[in-house]
């Protein structure tokens, strides 16, 4: 069975990824999740990260992840069970941690392998369906590479969403990622869209950062989203105090910018519908 999550009620499936370390994805998975419950929708993180650092920047600590996504994809726990509240009023996270790291192995004789997380997903999905949800999104930060949890990330999504950070190797893989994206479009998942690519780091102070962010528009045309996140300290000190930077520092420019981009991609979701 191929295919995405959908049904009547439009949960949506979101993949935050890039092959390239260091662009933001976890940045971007916390503070877009805070923006959107913030503005009245109920996220749910999933953190697939080996690092575990969406975790810990949405304040879950070490020993207080029991299940994690682990879990989930083991078929040890379903979504709803490994699934902890955040401090922010309609976020969750399934929380992550180093047990990922030997997952690959453990599922190596396992031709369901790549299904795991959409399986998983499907309750949620049917909930949705029956109008019974408790997310309207679900957003899935991937580790900085194409494996096998990556692979179960854009199987179970319905689209990806692209950091790019704006400094001289940006457009280092990007042909590489959308290569990869559509071949799991061609396989496993012919549904999967790129919803849309964010640019993160971005000096408007430097000729490189506007250079490489007319690069990217050019590559990907509409697609790439207005709004753009600023370089800026307090973001980055943000995760460790175990904060997104909307409970942080709510008026620095950095949140201010997610908040922007939350409303951005719930305006192209209500024309990407319409259409």
């Amino acid at each position: 069975m191929t295919g995405t999550l959908m049904g009547a009620h439009q949960l949506r499936v979101i993949g935050i990824t890039n092959q390239k370390g260091g662009v933001g994805k976890t940045t971007t998975a916390i503070n877009l999740g805070t923006a959107l419950a913030a503005i009245g929708e109920r996220v749910l993180v999933i953190d697939l990260d080996p690092q575990g650092n969406a975790s810990t920047g949405l304040g879950v600590e070490a020993d207080a992840r029991k299940f994690t996504s682990c879990s989930v994809l083991a078929g040890e726990a379903d979504i709803r069970t490994a699934s902890v509240q955040t401090a922010v009023p309609g976020l969750s996270v399934v929380p992550a941690n180093s047990d990922l790291v030997g997952l690959e192995a453990e599922l190596m004789g396992d031709s369901n392998r790549p299904y795991k997380l959409r399986d998983a997903l499907a309750k949620v999905a049917g909930e949705a369906a029956a109008g019974q949800s408790s997310y309207d999104y679900v957003l899935i930060d991937c580790p900085p590479s194409l494996n096998l949890l990556t692979v179960n990330a854009l199987v179970a999504a319905n689209a990806v969403l692209v950091p790019v950070q704006c400094e001289f190797f940006a457009l280092e893989g990007i042909s590489q990622l959308k290569d990869s994206i559509d071949q799991i479009r061609s396989t496993l998942n012919p549904n999967l869209e790129i919803q849309g690519v964010v640019l993160t780091m971005h000096d408007a102070r430097t000729t490189l950062s506007r250079e490489v962010a007319d690069n990217v528009r050019s590559f990907f045309g509409p697609k790439v989203y207005e709004s753009v996140i600023p370089r800026n300290t307090r973001v980055a000190e943000a995760p460790s105090h175990g904060k997104p930077i909307l409970l942080y520092d709510y008026d620095c420019p950095g949140a201010q910018a997610y908040i922007r981009l939350a409303t951005e991609i719930i305006e192209r979701e209500k024309q990407n519908k319409a259409a």
